[in-house]
């Protein structure tokens, strides 16, 4: 009776594992492994923010690992403890768009969407979701970018007509890289 009962799990078990082994052997490639979700990549590092006049306002520790090389969150401080906030900015490939939701210790809640630029004045960009037409147009967008600083603007718009304006400019420059030679 025991003997029986051991070629029957046996005999359970073999054709699981055989289907396990089909399942890896013709496993689909990693999630988020194209190029376009590598698009943002120039985005994650260690950075310290700027102001106009070369005044260190904050940091912004952005990383790409915490959920599988798939997010890239965001940890912004403000030095002077005014500000500090948290995104996650993902791509989604059904959409062909970057997706961005932004929080903040204000009660600050942003729903962004976006992507690369090709020949414009900025490289990538996020724009707000507007949940009413009395909201204003708000958008970000990362310029000049280089291996070692970037330039990111929060502008805004009354009217889809406007132009865009500065609401707020950061200067970026990677912790620990040598920025003297622009």
């Amino acid at each position: 009776m025991a003997l029986r009962l051991v070629v029957m799990a046996v005999g359970l078990l073999l054709p699981a594992s055989s289907l396990a082994q089909q399942a890896t052997s013709t496993a689909a490639p990693p999630a988020c492994s194209g190029p376009e979700h590598r698009t943002l990549d120039f985005w994650v590092g260690e950075w310290v923010a700027e102001d106009d006049k070369g005044n260190a306002i904050g940091t912004n520790r952005i990383t790409r690992n915490e959920y599988g090389n798939c997010v890239i969150t965001e940890h912004f401080k403000m030095n002077d403890g005014s500000l500090t906030g948290h995104s996650v900015s993902i791509y989604r490939p059904g959409l062909k768009q970057w997706r961005q939701v932004w929080v903040d210790d204000q009660n600050g809640f942003f729903d962004l969407v976006g992507g690369p630029v090709s020949g414009g004045d900025h490289v990538f960009f996020f724009e707000n979701k507007r949940v009413t037409d009395a909201q204003p147009f708000q958008r970000m967008i990362w310029q000049d970018v280089k291996p070692d600083r970037f330039v990111w603007r929060w502008q805004r718009k009354t009217k889809a007509d406007d132009p865009w304006t500065d609401s707020w400019v950061i200067h970026y420059k990677r912790k620990g890289a040598n920025t003297a030679s622009k």
